[in-house]
């Protein structure tokens, strides 16, 4: 039997990246996975890739910056199961890399829609079923630049660090129900987003991230699942308003930053 066996847990941005890995190991732990994208091609291939590997999953399209594509997530999720027992709020994007004058109102409203009340939207649904159910976790991803600085990503760390207080927040305000809120914060993570980034700012910048984790490399995606696992899981049944630092040790070290470009 596996840590999530049984549950339902949704799962958004598991086209690929950390949201992929995420559905995948919650699904090779024995839940029945929903995975929600704007990729459908990429989301229909995953859920098939893990359906023939012997799990539960379907894929449902949901674009995060919509409202009515998270109240259809949540509801068709529930529809087909009756039930929901782990949200994974993971989708986001990137936008950075400039100082935050040079920023335009679209590129910060795009990017707090997809970051920020996404996960709003997503708790919003979700909580009404996991209260009535009086059970269930969810699992807000957050960031190290939620924690520290680094030049040219203002509002992308000013979104995550209003995921770290709503988590809190929801935490208190929830448990009593039964329902634990957590969030985990990555450091830099080997992804297509971070991909697209490296190929927008170019330079040395992934010798740089390498130099800015003590550890000595980047994360993969697997090893943020694996966090997401356990807050998702029963084992972790006490845990509760927490932030887990999946990071490299990225948030420990004196602020250095390699020379980027």
């Amino acid at each position: 039997m596996g840590r999530l066996a049984g549950k339902i847990a949704v799962i958004t941005g598991a086209a690929d990246g950390i949201g992929h890995a995420i559905a995948a190991g919650m699904a090779c732990e024995g839940a029945h996975v929903f995975l929600s994208d704007i990729d459908d091609a990429k989301g229909e291939a995953a859920a098939a890739a893990l359906r023939a590997a012997g799990h539960t999953a379907r894929y449902i399209h949901c674009d995060v910056a919509e409202d009515a594509g998270i109240a259809h997530l949540i509801a068709e999720s529930v529809r087909q199961t009756g039930r929901i027992d782990v949200l994974v709020n993971n989708a986001a994007i990137a936008i950075g890399g400039m100082p935050v004058y040079e920023m335009t109102d679209e590129q910060w409203h795009r990017l707090i829609a997809v970051n920020l009340t996404s996960v709003f939207r997503g708790c919003k649904y979700a909580l009404p079923h996991m209260i009535r159910q009086g059970r269930g976790s969810i699992v807000n991803m957050a960031s190290a630049q939620g924690h520290i600085g680094l030049d040219g990503w203002t509002a992308y760390a000013g979104a995550k660090g209003a995921v770290m207080a709503m988590t809190r927040q929801m935490a208190v305000e929830f448990g009593p129900q039964g329902v634990r809120v957590n969030s985990i914060s990555p450091g830099t993570i080997n992804t297509p987003m971070n991909e697209k980034v490296v190929a927008q700012l170019g330079g040395k910048l992934r010798e740089a991230w390498v130099k800015m984790h003590p550890i000595g490399r980047i994360g993969e995606p697997g090893e943020v699942a694996e966090a997401a696992i356990y807050l998702a899981s029963d084992g972790a049944g006490f845990t509760t308003g927490i932030d887990l630092r999946v990071d490299g040790g990225l948030c420990v070290t004196p602020r250095y930053v390699p020379d980027l470009l």
